[in-house]
């Protein structure tokens, strides 16, 4: 009968401990996101998308020829597209905006997150 107990509770223990499971997200959420939305500015964040995704159509050289006379090289530009929703909703693919960027793909999440947080932290022109 002690067998048995023993067994058991060998059982138990290897149940107990072997089903325990921790995500990386809810351990280390910093770090499972990659996407730092801590110190987010206009000239080190979003400059930095804009000139990655957009500034290709959307220069001041360019936006005449290429991006629909839409200008976003200078903050007034890019304050005024902010302002009025089109830039999260072109961006975001939201129903009513042309999807930006155009013919490319999807903004990350963390790239749309940086420019969102921006936009709530007040479009400061820091």
């Amino acid at each position: 009968m002690k067998q048995i107990h023993k067994i058991i509770l060998l059982l138990l223990i290897i149940s107990l401990t072997g089903c325990y499971y921790d995500s990386e997200e809810a351990l280390y959420p910093q770090l499972s996101t990659g996407c730092d939305l801590s110190n987010v500015t206009f000239a080190a964040t979003v400059t930095p998308i804009l000139q990655a995704s957009c500034h290709s159509c959307h220069s001041n050289s360019n936006a005449v020829n290429s991006g629909g006379g839409v200008k976003i090289q200078n903050y007034a530009d890019v304050v005024i597209l902010a302002n009025n929703g089109k830039l999260m909703g072109t961006i975001t693919h939201a129903s009513g905006y042309q999807q930006m960027p155009q013919g490319g793909g999807k903004l990350s999440d963390c790239e749309i997150n940086q420019l969102q947080k921006w936009i709530d932290n007040g479009k400061l022109n820091n």
